[in-house]
């Protein structure tokens, strides 16, 4: 009988001792943190800088407004970050170098590359 009842303990902890998460929230890629790098847009480059961090983003470039970064809040879902541009740009500029909508990305050993419609940020996590 102490047998069956020491099996019956073990089944009972192998069972419902394991934890097994509830959260349906999507995992993290783990791409937050401060990154340099380049821009690419038909083989011309400028360094840039871009800092993810709670949803948040804010970055610079050395060339003006080449390309257009400054602030907002971006989200991920499964290889696509999507950003929404908070900063306030002058009327005159190409609207298509501001960092805003849909980019495909990959993370791979510390490099975020994100591109869409030929246009390519490559950054090192620092």
């Amino acid at each position: 009988m102490k047998k069956y009842l020491f099996l019956l303990t073990v089944f009972s902890l192998i069972v419902f001792g394991c934890n097994k998460s509830n959260n349906n929230e999507p995992e993290s890629p783990g791409i937050e943190g401060n990154y340099t790098g380049r821009f690419e847009r038909n083989g011309t480059t400028s360094n840039v800088t871009l800092q993810l961090q709670n949803n948040e983003f804010n970055g610079t470039s050395d060339s003006v407004y080449f390309p257009a970064i400054g602030n907002g809040n971006y989200q991920i879902a499964a290889d696509t970050i999507s950003f929404e541009n908070l900063s306030a740009w002058p009327a005159n500029i190409d609207n298509s170098l501001i960092l805003s909508g849909n980019w495909h990305y990959t993370f791979n050993t510390g490099t975020l590359t994100m591109s869409k419609d030929g246009d390519r940020y490559v950054l090192i996590h620092q």
